[in-house]
């Protein structure tokens, strides 16, 4: 592997962790707390973040391109074509998917748990962290499965992060990028590293699932 492919690779984990970490974040709870709260609008909210689970990837990167361009509300930032800009528009893609997944793991354990949260007067605090415990094996599928949404994703990175070599290339980028070259090995070098990345992470959350219901 070339020092140019190591660099590449590199930036893709680093930036799909970032972004699956900041996405489990903020969905992980929101699932939780969805899960465990009655209120007017419940099922509409759980609707609409479901349709937002397929959010086309260059409706993600357009949203984040007006967001973060020089006339855009944020454009004082001059975060475009770089990493914050990509992080930000798969942290968008990938939240939606965090929080329903989380949802649904919840609401299939909770029910299970009424009887020990009641006899145990927990306090809500107490609750959701008990939940987190007892469903801390799903809540990681859930958080593998984002992963792999994110590290295959290539159209809101491309037009967020400009594919700029040593700054924003990453895998999907830059086989885009030896493909309209014609250099079709490296693409396919790099194609396979990302597939087998990505086949890597999909075997060990299928191992999960086994495990938990072996």
């Amino acid at each position: 592997m070339t020092m140019e492919m190591s660099g590449i690779l590199g930036l893709t984990i680093f930036m799909t962790v970032l972004s699956t970490g900041i996405a489990a974040l903020l969905g992980i709870p929101a699932g939780v707390l969805l899960a465990s709260v009655r209120f007017p609008g419940k099922k509409l909210l759980r609707r609409v973040i479901q349709t937002f689970m397929s959010l086309p990837p260059v409706v993600a990167g357009l949203f984040v391109f007006l967001l973060l361009s020089r006339s855009g509300p944020l454009g004082r930032l001059e975060l475009l074509f770089s990493l914050p800009a990509m992080v930000l528009a798969q942290v968008i893609l990938i939240f939606p998917i965090i929080t329903s997944l989380t949802l649904s793991a919840v609401e299939v354990k909770r029910p299970q748990m009424i009887e020990t949260i009641q006899g145990l007067s927990l306090s809500h605090r107490q609750e959701y962290g008990l939940l987190l415990w007892e469903c801390r094996l799903p809540l990681v599928v859930v958080i593998l499965t984002g992963f792999g949404r994110a590290v295959s994703e290539v159209g809101a990175v491309m037009m967020v992060g400009g594919n700029i070599a040593g700054k924003t290339r990453v895998m999907t980028t830059a086989i885009i990028l030896e493909t309209g070259k014609g250099n079709f090995t490296g693409a396919i070098q790099l194609g396979l590293i990302l597939l087998v990345l990505s086949f890597g992470v999909n075997i060990f959350a299928v191992w999960l699932q086994e495990g938990r219901h072996g």
